[in-house]
């Protein structure tokens, strides 16, 4: 029986562990990446850790969503992060620099190499032929201390490529075929490894797009094999030196098996407001637009924005639309520059944007209040843009700019025929623009040691977290439905962003998307705690450990949902939240809002049964719920959380 490349990524930094579904594992660490809207949290989890320097062989502080810098706050974060990293021994890569997946895989990615990432979107490296995860904030610090990655073995997914893209097609349609055929859940629990012949034609940054939103899926991470493509990217952007050839044996046997005929596919595009609702582009062909945004971790290579100047060049953007572009990086706007694209793109309508996420996360290019916006991201969730009803669409580049010249959605096929215009040939560049001058390297450890972190007034330091009460008689403060997202738990955008680093005041936007009173009615309960119920997939999408630790800070002690999203729910053990599913979904709905729950005995329960009797006094019934805890999280549990318990152990 062959061996799967997930299954040789894994094994050959395996700790602890069998490789058998669902087992605990502990992984090796090579490498961290963090960004500026997660790593303020994990620089003061370092100093919670009392961390001397980072004991990775690489790590890197990005700064590339909270680049707005409209008050104080962003610069202050930003300062901190610039002194963090030099007194831990961490890379830091300057504002304004480039967006942290793609300039990771371009400066500093390395294939056969394991990554822990504070973003969700780090499987991206994937693309290299890393096993890059994205986690929580707090096992990102532990990775940076030298301690081992744990996770639940997921089941290996084997997607076979075949044939060659047809024209006006990309590899964002990829993985948007992916979502149609499997949704935002479809992906949880596994390790989605691509292989085929369909690899031939997808270059290094194209698998860049479809490792990226596998995040989408719920997957724990995304594969490719370091073939020839990975030797051409390392090449142009010399590093060539750092290519090793990684590939599945050719009789490897995976957990689940899927085959995607590349040829076969058409222009497709996600409706607001879920990743996972995708249909053609033909369907929805003539819906009114006021923005189109380009840019983003999810379609972030030259090509990307290539071959939107190629389709604008000469022409213009309609006027009711506003035609937005994100470089990725500086090194990506340098090349377009070279190549003259950058002047089609700004003659054709587009506003040139700093290199980073930006609109992505909601930090600037809010769109109008129920306008269609059609962005090449990868989330479009409620608010996620910062406007809070918005109607956010995701596609392609080429759905984009073809949509940006007609002032509706525009399936680009169509485009062409109607302008008589072949697919364009591009020409870009055999070798990339290399500019190190943003990336600041760590002092040496004497220089280091001497370092003291610069944290300006809106910085807080890590709430305390109590032990977790073996008695927990608490209302249901909240009562939510299937595939709540961090982003509707702590918002995104350009208002919340900023509190990043300020716990108390960041609590104050914790559900404000779905209730407007949660801050506020949690605030007023000041013995019990509270309680959350949750439908399936509660807490998709970001890795933000703030959607786990401002709900804690309000009181909350546990969340009951039918399921959880692998990220949120090790967020919510490490930060000493309770996380159950009903051992029968139908009990969700014979619970309401205000409802009074109680758990008893938790201290003997949890470390010997994974279920638990729940008593709901209003109602005067009871129902059975599960952990899915293993011994070393119920510890973190019943401690307040893993920096606790670690204090407790010494």
């Amino acid at each position: 029986m062959g061996v799967t490349l997930a299954h040789k990524l894994i094994g050959s930094h395996l700790v602890s562990g069998e490789m058998t579904p669902g087992a605990e594992i502990a992984i090796r660490i090579d490498q961290t990446l963090t960004q500026d809207a997660t790593g303020t949290l994990v620089m003061q989890e370092l100093e919670a850790l009392d961390l001397d320097r980072a004991r990775t062989e690489l790590s890197v502080q990005y700064v590339d969503h909270n680049l707005l810098q409209t008050d104080a706050k962003n610069a202050e974060d930003h300062e901190y992060l610039r002194t963090a990293a030099q007194r831990f021994g961490l890379w830091f890569s300057k504002p304004g620099n480039g967006v942290s997946h793609p300039t990771h895989m371009q400066r500093f990615g390395v294939p056969g190499k394991t990554m822990a990432g504070s973003d969700s979107h780090t499987p991206a490296a994937g693309a290299l032929g890393m096993l890059a995860i994205g986690v929580g904030g707090l096992e990102v610090a532990l990775a940076i201390s030298g301690h081992p990655l744990r996770l639940r073995m997921p089941r290996v997914w084997g997607v076979r490529l075949e044939g060659e893209l047809p024209q006006w097609c990309s590899a964002k349609d990829v993985i948007l075929e992916m979502l149609r055929r499997h949704g935002v859940r479809g992906g949880v629990g596994t390790i989605i490894e691509y292989h085929g012949p369909g690899l031939a034609g997808l270059s290094a940054m194209d698998r860049h797009v479809i490792a990226n939103m596998g995040a989408e899926l719920g997957a724990t991470t995304t594969v490719f094999p370091s073939d020839q493509a990975v030797r051409e990217f390392l090449r142009a952007e010399n590093r060539a030196q750092d290519w090793t050839e990684l590939a599945a044996d050719d009789d490897a046997e995976y957990d689940l098996r899927e085959t995607i005929d590349l040829a076969g596919l058409e222009p497709l595009i996600a409706r607001p407001s879920s990743p996972g609702d995708v249909v053609p582009v033909r369907e929805v062909a003539g819906e009114p637009i006021a923005q189109v945004v380009i840019g983003s971790s999810a379609n972030p290579g030259l090509r990307d924005f290539a071959i939107a100047a190629a389709m604008v060049a000469g022409r213009q953007s309609v006027p009711q639309v506003s035609f937005d572009v994100n470089p990725t990086s500086r090194e990506i706007l340098s090349d377009l520059m070279a190549m003259g694209a950058t002047t089609d793109l700004v003659a054709g309508g587009a506003r040139i944007h700093q290199a980073g996420c930006m609109g992505c996360i909601g930090m600037g290019q809010a769109p109008a209040t129920g306008a269609n916006s059609l962005r090449t991201m990868p989330r479009n969730f409620p608010g996620r843009s910062g406007t809070d009803e918005d109607a956010v669409w995701l596609c392609s580049p080429e759905t984009a700019a073809a949509s940006a010249l007609t002032g509706v959605i525009t399936d680009p096929r169509e485009w062409a025929r109607a302008e008589h215009i072949d697919y364009p040939e591009l020409a870009l560049p055999q070798h990339h623009s290399v500019n190190t001058a943003m990336l600041v390297a760590p002092p040496d450890p004497e220089t280091a040691r001497r370092v003291q972190p610069v944290k300006g007034p809106n910085i807080s330091s890590l709430p305390e977290s109590a032990e977790l009460p073996d008695r927990v008689r608490a209302p249901v403060l909240l009562k939510v439905g299937d595939d709540v997202s961090t982003d509707e738990i702590s918002p995104a955008g350009a208002r919340a962003l900023p509190f990043r680093s300020n716990i108390p005041e960041l609590a104050k936007f914790t559900f404000t998307r779905i209730d407007a009173s949660y801050p506020q009615r949690a605030q007023q309960i000041t013995d019990s705690g509270h309680i959350v119920v949750g439908g399936r997939n509660y807490g998709q999408s970001s890795s933000r450990e703030h959607a786990a630790i401002a709900p804690r800070y309000l009181g909350l002690r546990a969340v009951i949902a039918v399921s959880f999203a692998r990220i949120h729910w090790q967020n919510l053990a490490n930060f000493g939240v309770l996380a159950l599913e009903f051992d029968d979904p139908a009990d969700y709905d014979t619970i309401d809002r205000d409802d009074e729950l109680l758990l008893e005995d938790l201290r003997n329960t949890l470390p010997v049964r994974d279920t638990l009797e729940v008593r709901n006094v209003t109602k005067g019934r009871s129902f059975r719920v599960r952990h899915r805890l293993s011994a070393r999280q119920v510890g973190d549990v019943l401690a307040g959380g893993l920096i606790p318990r670690l204090a407790q152990s010494g």
